[in-house]
């Protein structure tokens, strides 16, 4: 979810400050927590067509409605222009993304176990209001069936402006709005050092990550070459503010180099009374300078600046944590895994010198070029002498490993990673397999087969 501008109206004077907003997020390792987010395309059970925000009167249902269904399970409505558009509970949200994909931005939590809970809670919770609307929700990396036309576009006023402005910056960036499901871990660091290893390594991995959990080989109907269709929809998307940027890995590199990089991402809009206001293509250096081009009076603010942190979209996200974004969604089980995966190789200290150590000779323009290859290679992708497969075995002892250290059981949930890795078999493989031996080629077996609420 957004964080408008007006929620922090204190103006920006210095670049520095920007920085020191990056720094407030660091935490002592006795407050680290996991915070996971996952996206699901809803389906009508009849159709299996896409629902809308609010369909017309010859159906019932939904998104609109599902919204409306959670608040008497305790849920509170975000408003856009007298919309609801999400929903809050606690320190967990629910939101929209561009085609009515449902997502639950979960609590910190302070270890995986509550996590699982979690999201079983959100699932069950979904099916009780999902079902007598005639909808069910499937968590797939890309969407298997519909045209980018027949994509409903939910009413978010900050969506409306992305939607004119993805055209120009990227030949896909409308089919990552529209038709893309991810799952993310948002994870804590300690302080600007903690922070770089973090970032370092989690970009490092996030190709790898890409290929262990590819769940998107299907697009309108048929097999679309890719393991991770996702994957490469990211790869032509505004290069201007995604990938892994090899600022990352420049010596010097901290929270002031990291926010330098951000100032130049160009913007997408701001809100100012209420109202968003496009502001598309304009850096946040110039906003800082000289205020909007055609809004000299518009000053920048930190809730600006927060705002516009949520529109970087690299593989790895600096915030007030790290978000990991390169997987996609899947199975509840492997929604689960990547929280996990990610936790034993960061959230312990021998294991993020494990992993710190995997990566550290590889140099980021084979890991750009890994990024490009992944998504139709999967794990048999070659990648600096060996298998990505064998590279993923290596990166899954070390999480283990760090998932051990912790001493909370938690090491169980890598079992479909580890299986994976076993196998060779990634979900993409394996629904490809289905749909030629089993499904006859029908495509559309696979909504109530992954269906997860």
């Amino acid at each position: 979810m957004s964080n408008p501008g007006e929620a922090d109206l204190t103006p920006i004077t210095s670049v520095r400050q920007p920085a020191e907003w990056f720094s407030k997020g660091s935490k002592p390792p006795s407050e680290w927590r996991i915070g996971t987010e996952h996206e699901k395309f809803g389906f009508y059970h009849g159709d299996l067509s896409p629902p809308p925000y609010a369909p017309g009167p010859e159906r019932k249902g939904g998104i609109r409605a599902l919204l409306e269904g959670l608040q008497a399970k305790g849920w509170a409505p975000i408003l856009d222009n007298g919309n609801p558009i999400g929903l809050t509970r606690g320190q967990a949200s629910i939101s929209l993304e561009p085609g009515g994909q449902f997502e639950l931005s979960g609590a910190p939590l302070p270890d995986l176990h509550a996590g699982w809970a979690e999201l079983q809670n959100h699932l069950e919770e979904t099916r009780e209001v999902a079902g007598p609307l005639g909808m069910g929700f499937a968590p797939l990396g890309f969407h298997p069936l519909a045209t980018r036309d027949e994509m409903p576009w939910m009413p978010k006023g900050r969506y409306a402006i992305m939607r004119q402005y993805m055209p120009r910056v990227g030949a896909m960036g409308l089919d990552m709005m529209l038709r893309t499901c991810t799952v993310q871990v948002n994870l804590d660091f300690g302080d600007e050092a903690d922070m770089v290893e973090k970032l370092r390594v989690s970009l490092a991995l996030q190709p790898l990550a890409t290929a262990l959990f590819a769940n998107s080989p299907f697009a309108e109907g048929k097999p679309n070459g890719f393991r991770t269709l996702r994957g490469r929809v990211w790869t032509e998307t505004d290069p201007d503010r995604t990938g892994i940027p090899a600022v990352a890995f420049e010596q010097g590199f901290g929270f002031e180099r990291f926010a330098e990089h951000v100032l130049d991402v160009p913007m997408y809009f701001i809100m100012r009374e209420g109202r968003w206001i496009d502001c598309a293509g304009a850096s946040f250096r110039q906003f800082i300078a000289r205020g909007l081009p055609d809004r000299p009076d518009i000053q920048a603010t930190m809730g600006d600046w927060a705002d516009h942190v949520t529109t970087v979209f690299t593989d790895v996200r600096l915030k007030r944590f790290l978000e990991m974004r390169g997987a996609d969604a899947g199975s509840p089980e492997m929604l689960h895994a990547l929280p996990a995966f990610w936790t034993g190789l960061l959230y312990d200290a021998a294991a993020q010198k494990a992993a710190a150590a995997l990566v550290r000779d590889w140099p980021v323009v084979d890991l750009q070029a890994l990024r490009l290859a992944v998504p139709a290679g999967g794990l048999t992708t070659p990648f600096r002498g060996r298998g990505l497969r064998e590279v993923a075995a290596d990166a899954l002892a070390i999480s283990r490993d760090g998932l051990r250290a912790r001493g909370l059981g938690e090491e169980v949930y890598l079992a479909p990673l580890e299986e994976i890795v076993a196998t060779g078999e990634t979900q993409a493989d394996r629904w490809l397999r289905r749909c030629a031996e089993e499904w006859g080629g029908d495509v559309s077996r696979i909504f109530p087969e992954a269906a997860a609420a």
